[in-house]
């Protein structure tokens, strides 16, 4: 794949050096604009050594002059990251004053946006009306994220990490093959109440199940997720229901599973939940003996009440990892597992990437360890076939 990266005036510009080794590791050919703004962060030569190929910085320059409608017509993807408020308004806009401008006024093709700035920036109604005109036009936008920022205060506006923003940039060209086809992915945690303080959890960030779901959006399903208390900010595009507990989560699904072609439960749901809880706070001193009693399979019950749809479900384990997840895909009835471990030196709980073994009743497939979007991308090549077996044997009983 071509991907021309567009890398503008933050200090956010550091992570697109990596952003362009990461392409290039993942075998695309890759060349860069740097603004103006963008060179007094990170120099040329830099990108130059990644990509093997020269940089473009100024319109003024004779050969870029030409050069920027050059690039148009040979980049399959435009990148811009990080995307300043400036560099956002001037897309936009159409403004053409650097070749980033003009070189995007040219190019027909999709387009990722990583903005970066401070939060007031990225929250005054200029920027928020520009990013609506480029998501209008089908930009794909990735983050902001909260953090710590370059004034050094905390908030909304830091660029999302390079590898999150690398797997948006290669679903750009994705295909489009599930097209018409309505999904539920589920994702995140649940919370159990011990009282109206303290609550029984566990440690799912919800980067699978919003993998899971954005890839299926870029592949054109109607996708919704149903999603557990979370800090990860979910994808765009989607339609988001939000839950805290168990209940709260099995009746989303249980009325949404019907009307589904796909249901897809990564969502780490609680087992256990206390039998009851307390009023107020429970105090230091108080006795405290929990007793927990079990919750009911969501899984199961949307094969129950979905039967017609593709099942997926995910088993986290920390021993017999494949074998338990095979009595989970008979248990349930569902068509694939994605089976990944917790060990002592290694959890996917939080991180950008997973090793996974994807157990069907034909056998087992693992992967390596790769980013979660990649792992999201190689299961929904796995889940298409099955979509088009159930097609083929309703088709088949319809004649």
């Amino acid at each position: 794949m071509r991907v021309l990266l567009g890398v503008s005036g933050s200090i956010a510009a550091f992570k697109a050096a990596a952003i362009a080794g990461e392409l290039v590791r993942r075998g695309h050919d890759v060349r860069v604009i740097l603004t103006t703004g963008g060179s007094r962060f990170v120099a040329p030569a830099t990108f130059q050594g990644i990509t093997g190929h020269s940089v473009a910085i100024s319109l003024w320059d004779d050969e870029a002059a030409i050069e920027h409608l050059d690039l148009a017509h040979w980049a399959e993807v435009l990148a811009v990251a990080p995307a300043s408020a400036g560099a956002i308004a001037r897309l936009a806009l159409g403004l053409t004053s650097d070749v980033l401008g003009a070189t995007a006024l040219a190019f027909p093709g999709p387009v990722v946006v990583a903005p970066a700035m401070e939060t007031a920036m990225w929250r005054h109604p200029a920027t928020i009306g520009h990013m609506a005109i480029l998501r209008d036009r089908g930009a794909v936008i990735v983050g902001p994220e909260t953090g710590r920022l370059a004034s050094g205060a905390e908030g909304e506006g830091r660029m999302a990490e390079p590898l999150p923003i690398v797997d948006a940039i290669e679903a750009a060209m994705g295909t489009r093959d599930l097209e018409g086809r309505r999904v539920l992915v589920t994702a995140g945690p649940t919370y159990e109440a011990l009282d109206d303080v303290r609550f029984i959890g566990n440690r799912s960030s919800g980067k699978m199940g919003f993998a899971v779901a954005s890839e299926a959006r870029d592949r054109g399903a109607q996708v919704t997720v149903v999603a557990g208390p979370t800090a990860v900010t979910p994808p765009d595009g989607v339609e988001l229901v939000r839950v805290e507990t168990h209940q709260q989560m099995r009746d989303v699904v249980v009325s949404f599973a019907p009307r589904q072609d796909v249901v897809v439960m990564a969502a780490a749901v609680a087992d256990f939940r206390p039998a009851s809880r307390r009023a107020g706070k429970i105090a230091r001193g108080d006795s405290l003996r929990i007793e927990l009693e079990g919750t009911r399979d969501i899984a199961a019950e949307a094969v129950t009440v979905a039967p017609h749809a593709v099942h997926v479900g995910f088993a986290l384990e920390t021993e017999d990892l494949e074998a338990r997840a095979r009595d989970k895909l008979r248990r349930k009835g569902q068509h694939l597992v994605v089976a990944n471990a917790v060990a002592a030196d290694r959890s996917p709980f939080g991180a950008d990437t997973n090793r996974v073994a994807l157990v069907t009743e034909n056998g087992v497939e693992r992967l390596p360890e790769m980013s979660k979007r990649q792992v999201a991308r190689i299961l929904w090549d796995r889940i298409v076939p099955l979509l088009d077996e159930r097609d083929s044997v309703d088709h088949d009983g319809a004649n």
